[in-house]
């Protein structure tokens, strides 16, 4: 008897997403477990309260197990959920949204992905302060994140004020925080800075942290990684700073929402491979 293999059909909000390796990555994580998986990139620009529960509503109906969501998205979809986890609640950012029963509920695996990702990287101590540069929805992820991993001061940037302030304020009683008015400011004293902006994703070839603020005694971590390498990057490992790429956290918080999506845990080496191919596809087309 021949059994047919189960089938999930998942997907992407955001815009820009043309660009986004994780069609690639969740459906060689579906192939490597037996089962079968297509993700969808739902690109709308500009989508107001209106569209977007549109849009959720289609997810819920068209038999979706759940879908991802990026920039602009990841706050203006909260209210429009039915239901959000304890820590996606805390952060005031979704970047998974599954489908149980009718029912849209809330997770960030930007938070967890990162976690792992720079726990590996080996560079976060309880004695060095880090500097965060963005305080949006992927911003808010990597300061709670950084907070689990008890770092010992976070300096927050965002050229607008008004978020580094929110997020200080949420992050009250987890981690001490400092809110700058520039990046020098934010990177005093730091050992560390992450930048949680989309400065420096193509076709933006800019750097969230002036190139004479870096140093070999620095570590350094993009969470952009269309290029891989981003100009940041590239600055930072000229003068011999530890960096870490866009891609851990790409591959680990994959990873953690296809899990939520499908219940079944995928081998991370796959979807790394898949990730990589992506790349190695998509420069190769330049």
């Amino acid at each position: 008897m021949i059994t047919t293999p189960a089938k999930f059909l998942t997907g992407l909000i955001g815009a820009p997403i043309a660009a986004s390796a994780a069609p690639a990555m969740h459906e060689r994580a579906a192939e490597a477990l037996g089962v079968r998986c297509h993700y969808q990139l739902i690109e709308v620009a500009g989508a107001d309260p209106a569209t977007l529960r549109a849009l959720l509503d289609g997810v819920r109906r068209l038999g979706f197990a759940g879908v991802n969501v990026t920039f602009p998205y990841k706050e203006a979809v909260i209210p429009l959920l039915d239901e959000m986890s304890a820590r996606a609640r805390d952060i005031g950012a979704v970047n998974t949204v599954v489908v149980r029963d009718g029912r849209l509920i809330g997770h960030n695996t930007d938070t967890s992905g990162f976690e792992r990702a720079i726990y590996e990287m080996g560079v976060v101590t309880s004695r060095g302060a880090v500097a965060l540069i963005g305080a949006g929805g992927v911003g808010k992820a990597i300061a709670f994140a950084l907070a689990s991993l008890g770092v010992a001061e976070l300096g927050i940037f965002d050229a607008d004020r008004a978020k580094a302030e929110a997020l200080a304020l949420q992050l009250r009683g987890r981690l001490q925080t400092r809110v700058s008015d520039d990046v020098a400011g934010a990177l005093q004293g730091a050992a560390g800075v992450v930048n949680a902006t989309p400065v420096g994703m193509l076709p933006d070839r800019g750097m969230a942290v002036p190139e004479a603020l870096l140093h070999r005694d620095l570590w350094v971590a993009d969470a952009v990684y269309t290029p891989l390498w981003t100009p940041l990057l590239t600055a930072a490992r000229e003068r011999g700073a530890t960096v870490m790429t866009g891609r851990e956290l790409a591959i680990y918080q994959a990873a953690d929402a296809f899990e939520l999506f499908t219940g079944l845990k995928p081998p991370v080496d796959a979807i790394g491979t898949a990730f990589d191919a992506a790349m190695a596809s998509r420069y190769a087309a330049r």
